[in-house]
């Protein structure tokens, strides 16, 4: 509980708010009309009035009527943690996608509360047979909103395959992508790996827009490393769907490096939070390398060492002081190897269908027609499509039993 308010509070200094108090209930069950119960809005009134406060912040998601009924007796404003943490995504939005998938978060999380927004016309009450005036104006503001949100998700989709088709001119490269908790230090590793200039900060959500580099880990051998926005707890369910053309980065990675900060009591729990994220994304299967972050300001030396031997394939560096990143650069780089193949096949362009399941189980990196005579007959040249692919270990064999029935299709030698 402690650690959930203290990043309540640090969301809090992040949106720009100075935290005096907190409150804390334990309680067998949850209050329909109030969440917290009577005598604890009472409590809460009370300090509000004494501290003179201006917000109060709830650590959970309120409903409407909770909000308002908690507003008539606290007479001051009220946010809930999606609320929260929706005002600090859309302060830190600078792009116009993010600003674009900001909006669409907020508007949806809105759409739900508008009666709290025109308690001002409730005493007006219309006659029988019409509708009251306050009824009319939330109608009017929710058939506008669920119009902006029809033109923002437009938007987005656009966007999307905008994205889609950027992605697939990148297949001739392995694509990592850098996931974690929010803070963990992704886009300071990214910094130091790519020479990127992503802005960096120890502050919570730093980082909205995902950025893609190209990195050598050895000659020759190149990746393109994108930095992703951070998990969280409670994250708010529209923010994963609206910033889903940013996430499906994530989804179509080949591998994962999982950032984890190694100095903060709950990083455990972290995990948890960020594997679930993943899950939620379908993203759970992917290849993923753990990086144990900010070791140079780890105090206790035997945790340093339990950890190791416990996550015997982790990485362990301080990507602010540039510890450990050639034994992470071979990390990944065994891992890029041991869990793809890559390989090429020949198909005729007559067979579409494989060439289409092909494309669907394997990242073909390169696609040329040539044309073949099959198994030395003299027939008319056949054309086919040379194939150059890499495919995950565990699927190459699906692959050659659907490719090997045309191995006897062979280049013409120019």
């Amino acid at each position: 509980m402690d650690d959930s308010l203290d990043e309540l509070e640090l969301l809090a200094d992040t949106a720009g708010a100075r935290v005096t108090d907190r409150i804390v209930q334990v309680a067998q069950r949850i209050h329909a009309s109030t969440y917290i119960g009577s005598g604890k809005v009472e409590e809460l009134a009370a300090l509000v009035a004494e501290r003179e406060s201006d917000l109060v912040i709830f650590d959970d998601d309120l409903s409407p009527k909770q909000l308002r009924n908690i507003e008539k007796q606290v007479k001051c404003k009220l946010l809930d943690r999606s609320a929260l943490i929706l005002d600090i995504f859309a302060r830190r939005a600078k792009t116009a996608t993010a600003k674009t998938q900001v909006e669409l978060a907020q508007l949806e999380y809105l759409r739900t509360r508008l009666t709290r927004q025109w308690t001002h016309l409730s005493r007006q009450k219309g006659g029988i047979g019409t509708k009251g005036p306050g009824e009319t104006q939330i109608e009017t503001d929710r058939r506008l909103i669920s119009n902006r949100i029809a033109t923002l998700k437009e938007r987005l989709n656009k966007i999307d395959k905008q994205r889609t088709t950027q992605r697939k001119g990148r297949q001739a490269f392995t694509r990592v992508s850098l996931v974690g908790y929010t803070n963990a230090g992704k886009s300071t590793l990214m910094n130091v790996l790519a020479d990127a200039g992503v802005f960096a900060e120890d502050r919570l959500f730093a980082t909205l827009d995902p950025t893609t580099r190209q990195v050598e880990l050895e000659p020759g051998k190149e990746i393109l490393l994108s930095d992703t926005v951070g998990f969280i707890r409670k994250l708010p369910h529209g923010l994963i769907e609206s910033f889903k053309s940013t996430l499906d980065e994530v989804r179509e990675s080949d591998v994962l490096l999982h950032v984890v900060d190694v100095t903060h009591p709950c990083f455990e729990d972290h995990i948890q939070v960020v594997n679930q994220t993943l899950k939620e994304l379908d993203a759970q299967d992917s290849p993923t390398l753990m990086v144990f972050n900010k070791v140079d300001r780890l105090e206790e030396r035997g945790l340093l060492m339990a950890l190791r031997e416990e996550y015997h394939h982790a990485v362990f560096v301080s990507a602010l002081r540039g510890i450990g990143m050639d034994g992470l650069k071979e990390a990944l780089l065994s891992l890029i190897q041991d869990d793809f193949e890559e390989h090429i096949a020949y198909v005729p362009v007559a067979e579409s269908r494989t060439i289409a399941q092909l494309h669907q189980l394997a990242d073909v990196t390169s696609e040329e027609y040539l044309y073949t005579t099959p198994n030395g007959e003299d027939e008319p040249p056949v054309a086919i499509a040379c194939l150059r692919f890499r495919v995950a270990r565990e699927l190459a064999g699906d692959v050659h039993r659907m490719v090997d029935k045309f191995a006897g299709f062979a280049p013409i030698p120019t």
